[in-house]
């Protein structure tokens, strides 16, 4: 049988270049996007009725791998003394955060369902209490949360055989990080799909980067 993974905002960048990268592998994906499509469920993970919806309507399907990757990046740019507006922090933490904890919240059943069941939340480096050249505040907070909840995640879920790990995708050519960035999605991708692979109760909890080091909190 099918090892069955489901990916959150996997309808471009990385998350539709892992798509391809673990049906290549044997996997059986399913994927969101906000919109939904003819190939994708619709899911707004900032709307909590949406994520119970979704998680019911696929109650028969166990789920080997969950992967959260929908995210927002929306304060680039913007000015420490006059931007930063209350319902951007509002908008990016219920997607970057409030999403994520939703989201494995809803689907624990499938993931208990499934043998050796596994969590990869997307954050970033920008999680890491080591990089801080200021700027990009809510972004910044909302990767460090994600950070934390999948550390914590990975304590409470351990004696079941679910395994969590928190990844950097490195900096890749997307809307997101811009024609300028280091790698393409599908090295991304590959490398991501690598690290889930190698992912364990006796590495949970871990943060790495898109290409195995460790990262630090």
């Amino acid at each position: 049988m099918m090892p069955t993974a489901l990916i959150t905002g996997a309808s471009r960048g990385i998350g539709a270049a892992m798509s391809v990268a673990l049906t290549t592998r044997g996997y059986e994906v399913i994927g969101t996007s906000t919109s939904g499509s003819d190939t994708l469920h619709a899911l707004d993970v900032k709307d909590p009725a949406a994520i119970k919806e979704l998680a019911e309507k696929l109650s028969d399907t166990p789920i080997d791998l969950l992967i959260c990757n929908a995210g927002l990046y929306l304060d680039r740019g913007q000015s420490l003394e006059s931007d930063y507006p209350a319902d951007m922090w509002a908008e990016e933490l219920a997607v970057n955060v409030t999403g994520v904890f939703l989201t494995i919240q809803a689907f624990l059943p499938a993931l208990r369902a499934a043998q050796n069941a596994k969590i990869a939340i997307i954050s970033s480096q920008m999680a890491s209490h080591t990089r801080a050249p200021g700027g990009s505040y809510i972004y910044r907070a909302s990767k460090a949360a994600a950070l934390n909840l999948g550390r914590n995640l990975a304590t409470d879920l351990k004696p079941e055989g679910i395994a969590v790990g928190i990844y950097h995708p490195g900096w890749v050519r997307t809307d997101m990080g811009g024609s300028a960035a280091d790698i393409t999605p599908e090295q991304a991708a590959g490398g991501l799909c690598d690290r889930f692979e190698g992912l364990s109760p006796a590495t949970t909890g871990c943060f790495e980067t898109w290409d195995g080091k460790p990262h630090a909190y």
